[in-house]
Formats: structure tokens, C-alpha cells, sequence
């Protein structure tokens, strides 16, 4: 595992770009459909790739922004003025199809996004039109002439009229999941995310074709573009006890990239059980996703605790012919959020499948530091180890699961939370600088009399009293030891560089957990030990 230091950055732009939809309103169920008069065009997959591989042969063309100081007077106040005509919505009059709402541009959205609706391989436009929306007399977006994109659409739900996919920004995708609870984005391709020189490339997507399905499910497909690469997209979405999505992806680069990111996944996290010193909030946790979990090649379970760090970290975890990775939200339960607006607990967890073998490569976790609950500030992606050349061509197929927990549940031991206090005896006089690290997690392996040990693995410091034991009267085990990060300055440089843990519970010989990552900061445990009497 490889960290790096980097220069803290904003995330508003992949903030808006993957959760700011919600500026704009919830429609309920449209009846009839939208007609346009362009000229069907012959359309399939192949074509589709053929042109991105063609796009990405010539120079890069920036899309040309109509009446952008026009857009720029559409803010949040005034583009929340705007409302989708319920009468309009593409498929409207099909009641067993997926139906289609779309979004108007603004401030925040000025890049036009086309739109196709595609059936038995034909393709029409749908021309933008401020017919297709209500707005005010007084409202900016009503001087708008020469604007011939949309910002995004949604995927309705035919007889609630609910979202339940979104494609909103640069090239972010979100699903209600599981629950109906929209959280963290999905995107097509990360290039040079939290590269110390930057800046981060956001590629687009700047055409989309939709093709008609029942209402538990639609096929999209995507052109994206950016300086560096273009790409074809198919989404295949069906519906059931979650949201699953089969995506085909051919990627093609225009020059060098530094950091590619495949498939990634953008999310939040403020804080939670194991930093909930670092923020004021009343709350006792917050975020979209808690942890980063991956199955390597060999089988084996890794769990990855997500931070707030002190500055913006970059981890790589090597993972050749990797199995599956993705942004997981465990923690369930209403009362360690009490949050009865947005409902942390039903944030879906997404999970990443690669179809086929894509080699040798890491998954890549950035965390951004924040302070409050408005901004993505956690992404994880593949990311091949071969550097990316200009000419390089990708062809990866995967499968997008937002689902209520991983598909590896009850396959081994599973960490379901993990709380750091001071560390020592109780009782007795506590240790400077030491900490206690107390992980909980189901007993897969495990049964009463069962002696089972942790083995733990630290990057640097001390481990001591470590233990574990069923915890009584509760379905889970509990591991406990004791980390002292101090001594004298001499031998302990302050430079808050990250202390790495690895821990696993074992039986004998065989693990009986999944493997737990850990990543301290010094300054943060000593924020923590200092706020405590």
C-alpha cells in the first residue's frame, strides 16, 4: 500500500457534478411523450465506438457554450424556479416503459448535453425547448434563444413517479438503490484525480441515446469526451431488490494521463465511529459510505475504514485480475445517524464486478478533507498499472451493483465497526500517546470456546494488550489492542505522517475475517486524546 501526500483542493465541482440534482424538482408521472421532427439516424454500439475511437484522433474540440452569461444568471434560487412539464416526459404515454424527464441548464450545468431516443436501431434527437418546462415571466432562463442542450435527465418510476437514475454533470450517474434513497455517484472515467501538479480532468458526457424497456429498466448509452480521452458507453439498468447495471466501456486516449481511474466511485464521509472527534456536529455519524471493500485474485476480503484525513490522501491497494471493489455503506441502523432528512442508513452501497480479467492494476482511494457534509470528498477506482499513452485503447466490461451490502456478505467475518479511545488499563495510569482500537465483527468461524488471536501488522508504534471475546448478550465478537504512536521527538518525527494497520482475527492457522485496513494520523489521535478527560 502507497500513500502520498497532496495539496488539499475543493470538490465543489464533483459535488455538483455528482449529487446536485436534487436543485431541481421531483416531477410525478407524465402522460404523453415528446415528439421530435429531427431525421432518424441509423445507431448501434458499434457505431457508437467507432465514433469515439474517431473522436479521439482528431484535436480536442471544447463544446461551445451558448448564452453562457445567460446560464450564469440561472442560480440555485432561479433554476429551482424551473419546472419539467409532467405532460412532456419522453414515453409518457407508454405505460410499461421507462420514462424520461429532462434537465434544464444553469450555472452550475452550462455544458449542453444531446439527447437521442433510440428504437429498432433508429435514432431522433430530442430538440431541446423551453416549451418542455414552466418558468416564471421573470426568470432568466426565459431569454435563452440559442441553447440546444439539455443539462441531464432522469428515469422515472412509472407509477410513483419517483426517480430512480439520474445522469447530471461532467460523466456522474446516480441510482436511488435499494431503498429509493439516492447517495453516492458513479462515473465513467476519473482522469488525474489528486495529482499533486492537477488539475483533475472531469471528461463528459455530451451525447446520450435512450432506448425504451420495461419500467424496471432502460439501456443507455453514452459519448463521452475530454482532452485527454473519449470513450463509448453502454448501461444496461434493470431493477429488482436493488439497481443493477451492466456496462460496456471503450475507452480511447488522445495524450498521456497520469492517474487513470476505471469505473470509479464518488462519495462522502464526514466522520463516523472511528473519528468522531472530527467534527461539532450533534450527529453521531455522517456519511454516504463508510469503507472501501475489495476482493483480490487469491479471495481474499479487504475492509478499508474510510477518513477525514488532515490533508488529501491517495492509497493504492495492488490488485491484479481483481475480483470486485466498491463503496460500501454498513452501518444500518437509524440511531447512529438520527438524521430523519436524508436518512444516512438507506445509502445504497455500490459494488463494482469486472467481467473478464483486467489485469494488472491497483484500486485507488482518495479522501479529501472536509468539513461539512456538502461535498464528495471520497473517490476509489481501478486503475491499470500500465501508464496510460496516448493511443492506448480499453476495452472493459463490468458490473455496477447499488445494493443494501456487498454480494461477499456472510462469505467470512465481516468488521462492523471500529472505535478508537484512550488506550490502558482502567484504573490505572494511562499511557501518553496511546490509543485503543476496538474492532466488532460477526463470528462467521467462530463458536463459544473458541480461543480464536489477532494478528496485526503497524507501519510504525506499538502494539500491546490485545485481546478477543464474544461480546455478551450480543451477536458479535469484539478485537481490542492498545497502539502507542509517541516518544521521544528524536525518534518520533511530528510530521504527522499516516500510521498503517493491517488486522485480521484468526483460528490456528486460517483466518476467520475479512482483513482490516487501517490509516491513523498522529495529530487526529491526539485531537482525540486531548478532547477526552
Amino acid at each position: 500500500m502507497h500513500s502520498q501526500k497532496l495539496f488539499r483542493r475543493t470538490v465543489l465541482q464533483a459535488a455538483l457534478g455528482g449529487g446536485a440534482f436534487f436543485l431541481l424538482p421531483r416531477i410525478a408521472r407524465a402522460a404523453d411523450g415528446i415528439a421530435g421532427d429531427a431525421e432518424p439516424e441509423a445507431f448501434s454500439f458499434d457505431i457508437l465506438t467507432e465514433r469515439a475511437r474517431a473522436l479521439a484522433q482528431a484535436a480536442y474540440q471544447p463544446p461551445e457554450i451558448e448564452e453562457a452569461e445567460i446560464l450564469e444568471e440561472v442560480d440555485y434560487d432561479r433554476h429551482n424556479e424551473i419546472r419539467f412539464r409532467q405532460d412532456q416526459a419522453l414515453w409518457g404515454d407508454e405505460p410499461a416503459a421507462s420514462r424520461v424527464r429532462f434537465f434544464f441548464p444553469g450555472r452550475y450545468f452550462k455544458q449542453p448535453v444531446h439527447i437521442h431516443a433510440l428504437r429498432d436501431g433508429m435514432a431522433s434527437e430530442i430538440p431541446f425547448s423551453l416549451d418542455l418546462f414552466d418558468i416564471p415571466d421573470d426568470n432568466p432562463a426565459r431569454r435563452l434563444a440559442r441553447t440546444d442542450g439539455f443539462a441531464g435527465f432522469s428515469v422515472m418510476d412509472a407509477q410513483t413517479g419517483r426517480d430512480w437514475m439520474a445522469f447530471l454533470g461532467a460523466s456522474y450517474w446516480r441510482t436511488s438503490g435499494y431503498s429509493g434513497q439516492f447517495g453516492l455517484s458513479a462515473r465513467g472515467l476519473a482522469i488525474d484525480t489528486a495529482i499533486p501538479d492537477g488539475p483533475e480532468e472531469f471528461p463528459l458526457f455530451t451525447h446520450f441515446w435512450l432506448e425504451p424497456e420495461t419500467d424496471s429498466g432502460m439501456t443507455t448509452y453514452a459519448l463521452l469526451d475530454s482532452p485527454r480521452a473519449t470513450g463509448a458507453y453502454r448501461i444496461v439498468s434493470r431493477r429488482g431488490k436493488g439497481i443493477e447495471q451492466d456496462v460496456t466501456a471503450r475507452i480511447f486516449l488522445r495524450e498521456w494521463v497520469e492517474r487513470l481511474g476505471i469505473a470509479p466511485l464518488t462519495s462522502m464521509y464526514w466522520f463516523g465511529k472511528n473519528t468522531p472527534h472530527i467534527a461539532p456536529d450533534w450527529r453521531p455519524e455522517i456519511h454516504d459510505s463508510d469503507g472501501l471493500e475489495i476482493l483480490t485474485h487469491a479471495g481474499e476480503r479487504i475492509w478499508r475504514p474510510l477518513n477525514n484525513p488532515p490533508h488529501t490522501m491517495a492509497n493504492t491497494f495492488t490488485a491484479p485480475s481483481v475480483k470486485g471493489f466498491g463503496l460500501m455503506q454498513r452501518e444500518r441502523s437509524f440511531e447512529q445517524y438520527q438524521d430523519d432528512g436524508v436518512f444516512y442508513e438507506k445509502r445504497a452501497s455500490a459494488w463494482v464486478a469486472p467481467r473478464g480479467d483486467w489485469g494488472e492494476g491497483t484500486v485507488t482511494l482518495v479522501e479529501l478533507s472536509t468539513d461539512d457534509e456538502i461535498h464528495d470528498n471520497i473517490v476509489a477506482f481501478w486503475q491499470p498499472a500500465a501508464p496510460p499513452r496516448a493511443g492506448d485503447e480499453y476495452r472493459l466490461d463490468y458490473r455496477l451493483s447499488w445494493l443494501e451490502d456487498s454480494p461477499l456478505a456472510g462469505s467470512t467475518g465481516q468488521f462492523v465497526a471500529v472505535r478508537i479511545g484512550a488506550g490502558g488499563v482502567p484504573g490505572q495510569p494511562r499511557p501518553q500517546e496511546t490509543v485503543k482500537i476496538v474492532c466488532d465483527f460477526t463470528p462467521h468461524s467462530l463458536a463459544p470456546g473458541d480461543k480464536p488471536h489477532l494478528n496485526i501488522t503497524a507501519s510504525r508504534g506499538v502494539v500491546s494488550n490485545d485481546a478477543v471475546y464474544p461480546v455478551v448478550g450480543r451477536p458479535t465478537w469484539r478485537a481490542m489492542f492498545d497502539l502507542g504512536f509517541g516518544g521521544p521527538e528524536e525518534l518520533v518525527p511530528r510530521d504527522d505522517s499516516p500510521i498503517d494497520l493491517r488486522v485480521f482475527v484468526a483460528k490456528a492457522e486460517d483466518a476467520v475475517t475479512e482483513t482490516l485496513l487501517l490509516q491513523l494520523f498522529p495529530t487526529q489521535l491526539r485531537s482525540l486524546l486531548a478532547s477526552r478527560p
